[in-house]
């Protein structure tokens, strides 16, 4: 093996790792989002990811720092996409309406993140709490939102005294409530809440329910 054939090797071997990582990453999120952190099992999760189970030891030790990282890559993945939503850009109406109406189009899309939340708050975020990551994700959308609602004043678009911390969780939580609850509310309101035409009016609901609770108030 010569010099230049081991350089042009490691590369490779680095991109093989990075490739075989992420798909555990993958496979891990669907078992623990549809199963649960107890029901989630390493031997399957190597099996769906076509990878002897030593190899989810080598990369992250253990089933609960597996998942931890799936926790982690989840919320960062979410402020990223965030972050191209260019909220600063937009004016700030304009900018809340886009917030939320991402966060319910995310949520449409791919509940695995709702899953993975409601897992870890039945363990009362006992592995989210050694992450040391987590926070650093939520701060900078509880800025841009606070820079919003700063804009917003300043234009008279928006009422002031508003707390950005508050807003952004009642943003998140209009939405989130009623993605995680859609199964049950469908049952027990007897309506089909995972409908297309559903979906749609409970998205317009949110965003102006959303907007007018910000707008100055009336006289």
């Amino acid at each position: 093996m010569t010099a230049a054939g081991e350089v042009s090797e490691k590369p490779v071997r680095r991109r093989d790792s990075a490739a075989t990582r992420a798909r555990i990453m993958r496979v891990a999120a669907r078992e623990f989002a549809s199963k649960g952190y107890e029901g989630a099992g390493t031997d399957e999760i190597a099996a769906k990811a076509a990878i002897n189970k030593r190899m989810i030891y080598h990369y992250f030790s253990s089933k609960e720092l597996l998942y931890l990282a799936v926790l982690e890559e989840a919320y960062r993945r979410a402020r990223v996409a965030e972050q191209k939503l260019e909220l600063d850009s937009l004016e700030p109406l304009e900018a809340l309406q886009r917030f939320v109406e991402f966060n319910f189009d995310s949520f449409v899309r791919d509940r695995t993140f709702i899953n993975l939340l409601a897992t870890e708050n039945l363990q009362k975020a006992k592995v989210l709490k050694k992450s040391a990551q987590v926070s650093s994700f939520n701060s900078p959308i509880i800025q841009a939102v606070g820079r919003i609602i700063a804009r917003g004043e300043a234009a008279g678009s928006i009422r002031p005294g508003l707390d950005p911390l508050q807003l952004w969780i009642t943003m998140i939580g209009t939405c989130y409530f009623f993605f995680s609850n859609i199964y049950t509310l469908s049952v027990i309101l007897e309506t089909k809440f995972d409908e297309p035409e559903v979906l749609a009016a409970r998205r317009a609901h949110v965003v102006d329910f959303v907007l007018n609770a910000v707008r100055p108030h009336a006289g």
